[in-house]
């Protein structure tokens, strides 16, 4: 397999839209009582990386039977760079009172709704 810019350029060479974004995967390390506590100040973070455009997409996720929901979540943001996605990241208060831990990986998106493919393409701009 090339490495990750090499691929992106392929990517784009035969087609695909070759977005680069960033996903955030949060899981809990505590209590879901404690979550709750700090809920509003993670969600007003959210809203605030929201008003600035750095978030794509962002929502709780559920346990593998789709029934449970334990507390974690995944965002999309639209980062310049890994470390940029990581300081966001941080930032955020359930990540910075040791709540909850995260990934952070690079997502290549090439192809996607055509309803929002106008905006994807914005973002390789």
């Amino acid at each position: 397999m090339p490495n990750w810019d090499e691929y992106k350029e392929i990517a784009r060479e035969r087609g695909a839209l070759a977005v680069e974004l960033y996903v955030i995967e949060s899981v809990p390390i505590t209590a879901v009582e404690e979550l709750q506590k700090t809920l509003p100040a993670h969600l007003a973070y959210q809203k605030k990386l929201e008003n600035e455009g750095k978030i794509f997409m962002a929502g709780p996720t559920s346990d593998a039977s789709g029934k449970v929901m334990p507390g974690s979540g995944m965002m999309v943001y639209r980062a310049s760079s890994l470390q940029q996605a990581k300081e966001w990241a941080d930032g955020d208060p359930m990540h910075n009172q040791r709540l909850r831990r995260y990934t952070v990986r690079k997502w290549l998106v090439n192809e996607c709704d055509p309803a929002i493919i106008s905006i994807i393409k914005k973002m390789r701009e």
